[in-house]
């Protein structure tokens, strides 16, 4: 099986995580995956470097990497601009396809597609070639491309353009395979003639990253975790924009991405030392990610945040098991709608075992987080629902109590080999399908 994926090692993120388990996972049920990556010198806010993540690769997986360098995704702002009104692919996206194709072109015998998704671009150009091979290819959305709502069009002609093309790219595909229910159920509606399987395999976490005991810590601190992505400066573009966006119907009513972000909770944080000043001794809030200049511009606001910047996963993991509260923030959406996406976050956060303080939507994340028992929950932008959440724990916290037990039988359905075992399955049954090559 040949598996294509941008985001690999040494790159690193929830991407790049998700495809790296599943190929050093897969040859455990019989598919020997051979891997299509970039060059792996990118190091932008987005594909950040992670060298750790080299070790995690099995020495037996064969790996192709096409060749640099990369061309930047944009030469400048008008430039980015352009692109996106006149619908035209970059000079990068025109790159990795041709680079994708050569790298295919090479390589022999291959019984399997799978295409681990963004950059979405690609998706027609392996449609064809999996039809002039006569071989199946899977479409793996780690995101729900044009459904998704964190996406933002310039007007509703653009949205409207982005969900056909979608719809055309994946027409030839085998199966779809999302990561989140409500993205499956949006993809669905979105091709209703699809004939294939559209399901969802959800991120999730290693048992292994969590079987070593957690590390004692005296510092005296309430420590407060947040590991991954903030969305502070996407908020704030989408501010004076967003009101003539969606009066074009380029974006989504009721949706606020500037919720996703630390502006909430520092307010909340805020709060609690307004009311108790000596609480800027105990409460300390660890910031570890890819940081933008606006998300440093707001930590640097209060006096309780640490800024970690990019860490390798191993001590993220770390990190975040030695929390006394995880903070997990998504974007807001419009009374009665489901939010389409779950943080990859999600799932190392429940294997911590810690209580996480999460400003969701209703949506998967939100149902997710209740069932196994973790989850705080308020809405994204409830500043006093946080800092009363955050007030409870720290009663319990200088009280000692030990920390809620989860529901361990529900999250070990989101330990990597379980879902690796879910993939292997449509995978096989794909290959054995001779209606999904034709």
């Amino acid at each position: 099986m040949l598996w294509i994926a941008y985001h690999f090692p040494p790159i690193g993120g929830a991407g790049t995580q998700r495809s790296l388990k599943f190929v050093s996972q897969l040859p455990e049920f019989d598919i020997e995956p051979i891997v299509v990556t970039g060059p792996g010198d990118a190091s932008g806010r987005w594909t950040p470097h992670d060298e750790t993540l080299l070790k995690e690769v099995p020495a037996s997986l064969t790996i192709h990497r096409v060749a640099g360098p990369e061309p930047a995704d944009s030469s400048g702002v008008w430039k980015g601009r352009k692109e996106r009104w006149l619908r035209s692919r970059s000079e990068w996206a025109k790159w990795w396809a041709r680079s994708v194709a050569d790298a295919m072109a090479g390589i022999p015998d291959i019984d399997l597609i799978h295409v681990s998704m963004s950059p979405f671009e690609i998706a027609g150009q392996i449609g064809e070639i999996a039809q002039a091979r006569r071989i199946p290819w899977v479409a793996g959305l780690r995101d729900p491309w044009a459904l998704d709502e964190m996406m933002a069009y310039p007007t509703w002609l653009h949205r409207k353009l982005e969900v056909r093309e979608m719809r055309r790219a994946l027409s030839s595909a085998a199966a779809i395979v999302t990561t989140a229910p409500e993205a499956a159920v949006r993809t669905r509606r979105a091709l209703p003639d699809f004939e294939g399987p559209i399901t969802s395999i959800t991120n999730g976490y290693d048992a292994s990253d969590f079987s070593e005991p957690v590390p004692p810590r005296n510092d005296g601190k309430f420590l407060i975790v947040h590991s991954g992505y903030l969305h502070t400066e996407l908020g704030r573009q989408r501010g004076p924009a967003a009101r003539i966006r969606r009066f074009l119907g380029g974006e989504l009513h009721g949706v606020d991405a500037g919720t996703r972000s630390h502006v909430y909770l520092l307010e909340a944080l805020e709060r609690l030392l307004r009311e108790d000043p000596s609480l800027r001794n105990v409460v300390e809030l660890h910031l570890a990610g890819a940081l933008s200049a606006a998300d440093r511009e707001v930590a640097a606001r209060s006096d309780v945040v640490r800024l970690l910047g990019y860490i390798p996963h191993a001590e993220s993991t770390a990190l975040i098991r030695s929390a006394d509260l995880l903070f997990l923030p998504m974007q807001n959406i419009a009374a009665g709608g489901r939010a389409g996406i779950i943080p990859g976050k999600t799932y190392e956060y429940l294997a911590a075992g810690k209580p996480i303080l999460a400003a969701v939507p209703e949506g998967d994340t939100r149902e997710i987080l209740l069932a196994a028992g973790s989850g705080l929950v308020c809405e994204p932008d409830d500043v006093a629902g946080m800092a009363s959440l955050i007030r409870g724990q720290l009663e319990r916290w200088r009280k000692r109590d030990s920390d809620p037990t989860p529901n361990r039988e529900y999250v070990g359905r989101f330990e990597r080999r379980a879902l690796t075992a879910s993939l292997a399955s449509i995978l096989h049954e794909v290959v054995a399908d001779p209606a999904s090559s034709s």
